[in-house]
């Protein structure tokens, strides 16, 4: 119990000391963690389990869904808007569906949304450092969630 506690208390600081970038590969890894469980259950048929990870999922996949910030780069979070309903929408029909090939594909979805986010956190810090990036694009692309 002890353990458990520990390890509430580490993701409790680890999400407060968080950029609002990370927290979103954070948000990225919920929804990939909780579909893979949810894809697991339902391979098992247990279809409760099942269930309660796609909730989880789904409730992330909507969470990265409204803390875009269409003030900044509206086009970009237009389209990411509408992968995040089509994820949202897989992740509906391999609940109600039971339906694995659904539920495989919000994953092969998430993951390629993950990784592409990992290569601008790394493109961001790189370049820090380098003054051909302008300070405009560096905000844009912090700030394309609107928590902070």
């Amino acid at each position: 119990m002890a353990n458990l506690e520990g390890a509430k208390s580490y993701l409790r600081t680890k999400v407060l000391t968080a950029s609002s970038e990370e927290l979103r590969l954070m948000l990225y890894d919920g929804a990939i963690k909780f579909s893979r469980q949810a894809a697991s259950t339902l391979e098992s048929g247990d279809f409760e389990a099942s269930y309660q990870a796609i909730v989880r999922a789904k409730k992330i996949v909507l969470e990265l869904s409204s803390n875009l910030n269409h003030n900044l780069m509206p086009e970009l979070c237009e389209r990411l808007a509408g992968l995040y309903i089509f994820i949202y929408q897989q992740l509906t029909d391999a609940n109600v569906n039971r339906d694995a090939t659904a539920l495989n594909s919000a994953i092969q979805l998430l993951e390629y949304e993950r990784e592409t986010w990992q290569i601008l956190l790394k493109q961001m810090a790189e370049s820090q450092n380098d003054t051909d990036l302008s300070r405009t694009q560096q905000t844009a692309l912090g700030s394309l969630s609107t928590s902070a």
